[in-house]
């Protein structure tokens, strides 16, 4: 009997680290066929609890947060989990995005944006690409 669990393919996880539910929702509806496994916390310190706990592929994070900086918590995740790849969004600090890269993030994303800018920019920073 052939055993099918090991072609079964994981789904990659995808943090998102906003406070706003209203955002995480339309994130969460935009990404619908994108066969990723979401997650959201709305705080820093939320976000460091799931770290401990879970390992994502991909973090969308806000820049302004109810206890911090996003820009100023790139480091944390570069320095503790090299592999996990950043997209930092904001739509009210354009001059953010310099320090945001300069910290390490992978690519910035500019609020507000569509679905396919959004599409595009997981493709871009990660290489996972749809199933069709």
């Amino acid at each position: 009997m052939l055993d099918t669990t090991t072609s079964t393919t994981l789904k990659q996880k995808l943090l998102i680290i906003e406070d706003e539910g209203e955002m995480c929702l339309l994130i969460n509806l935009l990404l619908d066929d994108e066969d990723l496994e979401i997650e959201h916390v709305k705080s820093l310190s939320a976000a460091v609890e799931y770290f401990q706990q879970q390992s994502p592929s991909l973090v969308l994070m806000d820049n302004r947060l109810p206890d911090g900086y996003g820009i100023d918590f790139i480091g944390f995740i570069k320095h503790k989990y090299p592999g996990t790849k950043v997209v930092m969004m904001s739509g009210m600090d354009a001059a953010a995005k310099d320090v945001a890269l300069e910290n390490g993030a992978d690519l910035f994303l500019e609020k507000p944006f569509s679905r396919s800018q959004l599409c595009r920019a997981i493709h871009l920073v990660t290489g996972w690409h749809r199933e069709a």
